[in-house]
């Protein structure tokens, strides 16, 4: 399998290590629903953990919760309601999306406060290693002290520090040394959740919660790491100096994989501009399948717009493969599936070509309806879409998701419920 790596910005032949192969992706911060660019990342996801098993291999997949952070503060505030039970409330949401789109669970689904400890541990470290500085009951990452800064977004110091203002970055707190210093551990404001650290009484930076989880749950380095492009800066890039500085240990990351952005009407879908398409009102008009074949139709690094026609299209190929699933053949010749499975095999390894995959899986699809047609045996080659299609996380004509699935999606959610 071939695959695009942002820190190289080529496409690398992909090396699995010898242990299973880790992926870790960055997971909601809970405080609205599940929106269409939420589900292109986290489908995306899927698709790459489904196929590297269908591919033989053992995976190790840690998707997080950012419990803690700016915003759920902020929007629990406008709401007046309680950021821990907001944030749950949320985070029922998104699992309950995640089960009816039929997206497998993460082996392990950690919340940010689950690791408290663990951060403070990261932090002095950092401290201890001459990158970071203590502040007003704060600590900062030290920027200049890190100068591979930047390798992964390829930004200038110049270029940097708007981006990172417009996401979350404060350049005006007084207890900074440079504008651009990022927070690892932040002071108490009144009003806010805080826990006790060596600094005083305070709550974890948004960057630290991520590179700490990613490095407990599944040690250095990690085979894949991502989340959507915008994250690349400065959240991505954080991780790896606050990772690579603690540890000592390079690389962070192996590959650096990036989903694109969703837009809406030109525009970035992003609560921000109140341009969200809400994936449970999708739902209720189309099915699963067709949300997911529409979602894959789209290769996982080119930005697109939503588009009713293309969701028609999505059902209407929806409706062909369950009709090849459903289809009775008989006699004694058998369709063989193997050319469109090696061409499906191709495309994948193809840096994740998932719609031409799907022109292969369609393809199959219309030998195995000509095939019953002209009554021969389509049995094995059913098997073999059936196979397939599960890479997309298709339910074909099963009334509800994986049982499996749900299960242990099921027990997460008696975390947040």
């Amino acid at each position: 399998m071939r695959i695009y790596n942002t820190l190289s910005r080529q496409i690398e032949t992909f090396k699995p290590q010898e242990k299973p192969i880790s992926v870790y992706v960055c997971g909601i911060t809970p405080y609205d629903a599940t929106h269409l660019g939420h589900a292109f990342t986290y489908t995306a996801l899927d698709i790459i953990v489904r196929y590297l098993v269908f591919r033989g291999h053992d995976v190790q997949y840690v998707q997080n919760v950012t419990d803690v952070d700016d915003d759920i503060l902020r929007k629990a505030d406008e709401v007046g309601e309680n950021w821990g039970e907001l944030g749950d409330r949320w985070t029922a949401r998104f699992i309950r999306d995640m089960i009816a789109l039929n997206v497998r669970p993460p082996d392990r689904f950690p919340r940010a406060t689950d690791v408290i400890p663990q951060i403070i541990d990261v932090v002095q470290r950092l401290l201890d290693a001459g990158l970071a500085y203590e502040a007003g009951g704060s600590v900062y990452f030290h920027i200049d002290a890190w100068p591979a800064y930047g390798k992964l977004s390829r930004l200038s110091r110049e270029e940097m520090l708007p981006i990172a203002n417009e996401r979350g970055n404060d350049p005006d707190d007084p207890h900074k040394q440079a504008p651009i210093d990022f927070v690892l551990w932040q002071a108490q404001a009144p009003g806010e959740p805080a826990w006790e650290s060596p600094w005083g009484p305070g709550r974890p930076g948004w960057h630290i919660e991520c590179s700490t989880m990613a490095l407990h749950f599944l040690g250095s380095p990690i085979d894949i790491h991502s989340g959507g492009a915008d994250l690349t800066f400065p959240h991505h890039e954080s991780e790896i100096a606050q990772a690579e500085g603690s540890t000592g240990e390079a690389p962070f990351v192996r590959y650096w994989v990036h989903t694109a952005m969703v837009r809406h009407e030109d525009e970035k879908m992003s609560k921000s501009l109140g341009n969200l398409i809400m994936v449970n009102d999708l739902l209720e008009t189309w099915t699963a399948d067709t949300l997911r074949l529409y979602l894959a139709s789209h290769h996982y690094r080119d930005a697109w717009s939503h588009n009713r026609g293309e969701l028609e299209q999505a059902e209407q190929r929806s409706q062909r493969l369950n009709a090849a699933v459903s289809a009775n053949g008989g006699g004694a010749e058998a369709l063989d599936a193997a050319p469109w499975r090696a061409a499906f095999v191709s495309a994948m390894d193809d840096d994740l070509n998932t719609p031409m995959a799907l022109q292969h899986l369609e393809g199959l699809a219309d030998a195995i309806l000509r095939g019953a047609d002209e009554e021969r045996s389509v049995a094995s080659a059913q098997d073999a879409l059936c196979s397939m299609g599960g890479v997309f996380g298709l339910r074909f004509n099963a009334p509800e998701p994986d049982a499996e699935l749900s299960k242990q999606w099921e027990q997460y959610l008696q975390d947040f419920t």
